[in-house]
């Protein structure tokens, strides 16, 4: 099993190498690049499922006892100062990598069909497999450095993908909402990264946690500033995992096309956040106000969320917050301590939203041969209504996601969902009494979405 992890490093270069060599065809060959959009999308497809290949390889290796494994090497030194840069693989590292690969090859795999009339097709595959790559990189990451230069990449790919389409000013306008209300957060990750590094001497996630309990235990450094520097560190999951009061970006991303809408929502970016908290768990754990913070800052996130898209009549705006209010879920059960149901609900949630939101690209699609090609009228659930006769496996497979984010046994989001409910019950019953109503609120605005669209009769007619 060696060779495996020796050769980890090319599950993220794989689609890197697709995506530079298709990038390099579009600027020098355009046109002739566009004629064999077909076989350029295999191309990638067929670089990202090597990745994904290799990840259920080293996710089953892991599931059997293997060691983690770690390789660095010096990428700068100076005086006292060595930077390192590599790679680590872990049982946290192989469940992500294969919830992103899996869920990027469907999505890419989809898109085939969804772009099929764009002129930009090939140059919206060369993005999607740039954006996969960035978060791959982003989750083998040695240290918190080198996590913070794939978390940048990360941002960028998703500031090119949601104004994909910038002839159109709210595309344009949605993609720059989203990169300046993440550089909010990602200043304030810089400040904390800098502020830790300063603080500990290390960029090492374990040595990092390891020498700040021992610093504030011996007074070397007070328990105060490591609070703040642990929350600066947050706020820029904050930002990525449209966290209250940074949550305004996530709504706006929907401009992007339905299925970056999907990549975005379910497996990329706002999972990079709630990642970054897992991945920082050593430093959190000792910091008992860092912890409190996180855990209120989840649940208020998670009622808001659902509050806000029982209102919702866009489709996409719907599963947009109702994704805020999951993602809220996370972070609440990773500030209680009980990181386990927070992953475990990062990757349940991860299928059944990519599913929910590919099933609304579905919809769309059929209805702008009715009202159009107009997002606002073909995302309008008020127009829907009876679309289980026109589109029944599109029907059925909404409800078995709607069935699963509302945590209905025996789909993954009850099993999620249920072990987050039960953990925080043992540490808040304030939190477990949120969380609760929460539940209850997604299954109504769920349920709603899924009757509105797809039972009762065709409204879509009767537009004025």
């Amino acid at each position: 099993m060696e060779p495996l992890y020796q050769y980890a490093w090319l599950i993220p270069v794989f689609p890197l190498a697709g995506a530079m060599l298709v990038g390099l065809g579009l600027i020098s060959f355009n046109r002739a690049t566009n004629r064999l959009r077909q076989l350029l999308a295999v191309f990638i497809v067929s670089w990202l499922g090597a990745s994904m290949v290799f990840s259920f390889a080293i996710l089953w290796s892991q599931f059997h006892g293997h060691e983690p494994y770690q390789r660095t090497l010096e990428w700068a030194a100076a005086g006292n100062f060595h930077l390192m840069m590599g790679y680590t693989i872990d049982h946290l590292t192989a469940l992500m990598l294969v919830v992103v690969t899996t869920v990027a090859f469907l999505v890419m795999i989809y898109t085939d069909g969804y772009m099929a009339h764009d002129p930009g097709y090939v140059r919206f595959y060369a993005y999607l497999s740039l954006f996969s790559s960035s978060m791959l990189g982003l989750v083998v990451s040695a240290n918190l450095l080198q996590v913070y230069i794939f978390w940048e990449l990360v941002g960028m790919c998703s500031y090119l993908l949601i104004g994909f389409w910038y002839d159109r000013k709210a595309a344009a306008d949605a993609c720059q909402k989203a990169f300046v209300t993440n550089r909010v957060g990602d200043f304030g990750l810089l400040l904390g990264m800098l502020g830790l590094y300063w603080a500990t001497g290390t960029f090492d996630f374990d040595v990092m946690g390891a020498n700040l309990e021992t610093f504030v235990e011996s007074g070397y450094l007070g328990a105060g500033m490591a609070a703040v520097f642990a929350v600066l560190v947050f706020l820029g999951p904050v930002a990525k995992s449209a966290q209250f009061p940074l949550h305004v970006w996530l709504p706006d991303a929907m401009e992007g096309p339905t299925p970056i809408s999907a990549l975005i929502h379910a497996a990329t970016m706002v999972a990079a956040g709630v990642f970054l908290i897992a991945r920082m768990y050593p430093v959190f754990e000792g910091i008992p106000v860092a912890m409190t913070v996180i855990a209120w800052t989840g649940a208020f996130t998670a009622f808001l969320g659902a509050t806000i898209a029982i209102t919702q009549n866009d489709i996409k705006k719907g599963l947009a917050y109702s994704t805020m209010s999951q993602l809220g879920y996370m972070v609440m059960a990773m500030g209680i301590g009980a990181y386990g149901a927070g992953l475990f609900h990062l990757m349940t949630h991860a299928y059944f939203k990519a599913m929910l939101f590919l099933c609304s690209g579905s919809v769309i699609h059929g209805m702008e041969a009715v009202v159009g090609h107009d997002p606002i009228l073909a995302q309008d659930m008020r127009l829907m209504g009876g679309l289980r006769k026109f589109m029944p496996i599109t029907s059925l497979t909404f409800l078995i996601g709607t069935l699963a984010i509302c945590g209905i046994p025996p789909f993954a989001g009850f099993w999620s969902k249920d072990e987050i409910l039960g953990s925080t019950f043992e540490v808040s019953p304030i939190l477990w009494g949120i969380g609760w109503l929460t539940a209850g609120m997604t299954a109504f605005y769920m349920f709603r979405m899924y009757f509105s669209t797809f039972e009762g009769e065709f409204r879509g007619n009767e537009m004025e």
